[in-house]
């Protein structure tokens, strides 16, 4: 009988770390892979990056960009402002006509002062997995600078690099997030998530 308990202890035991390593090891690897590629930018003279990248981040209940999205549009436009790139690309989803992230950042970059042929727009970025496939099958665009919060940039620089983009990201951490907590650990499992699908399915 205690020969059976052990071997059922051992077996839970082991399911658990195998478990633990399907979540700790992309995890791990993203947040490796990112060190000293976050807020480190190389811009020479002529040399400057092909686009500066905007990943959505959800809108307000009157069609503004929320706080977070706000927050990016800012770095990026600043980053624009300062000769990083000519181009500001943004990607969101457009999923109907009551919903359009990228109608409202395009208006937000336009409102300080983004000439409108300086803005691209990707109406398919319904994920940060399909943002940055969508960016990597664009013509022309190599060398990218990818805005968004610190806790999401790990990921999106991972998916990035195994897209073939040569990319670096900004942090647009400019104020407290309500829910941060719960985004931290829901980012865990999409890291999971996307680490597996671009061994699979990229």
């Amino acid at each position: 009988m205690k020969k059976k308990v052990f071997k059922l202890l051992i077996l839970i035991l082991s399911i658990c770390i195998l478990a633990l390593s399907v979540v700790t090891v992309p995890n791990v690897c993203m947040l490796v892979n990112a060190y000293g590629c976050i807020d480190s930018f190389d811009n020479n003279g002529d040399d400057k990056y092909d686009c500066i990248l905007v990943l959505g981040a959800g809108l307000r209940n009157d069609g503004t960009p929320s706080d977070m999205l706000e927050d990016r549009l800012k770095i990026a436009i600043n980053l624009y402002n300062e000769g990083y790139s000519d181009i500001i690309l943004l990607s969101g989803d457009r999923s109907g006509d009551h919903y359009d992230e990228v109608s409202a950042m395009r208006e937000y970059c336009l409102d300080n002062g983004v000439p409108s042929e300086d803005i691209l727009c990707d109406n398919f970025g319904f994920s940060t997995y399909e943002s940055l496939y969508n960016t990597a099958k664009m013509q022309d665009v190599e060398r990218v600078i990818v805005v968004t919060q610190s806790y999401h940039l790990y990921r999106a620089l991972y998916i990035a690099e195994k897209m073939g983009l040569d990319a670096c990201g900004a942090s647009a951490d400019l104020r407290g997030y309500r829910k941060q907590m719960y985004r931290e650990i829901r980012e865990i499992l999409a890291r999971t998530k996307d680490f597996y699908k671009v061994i699979f399915f990229e």
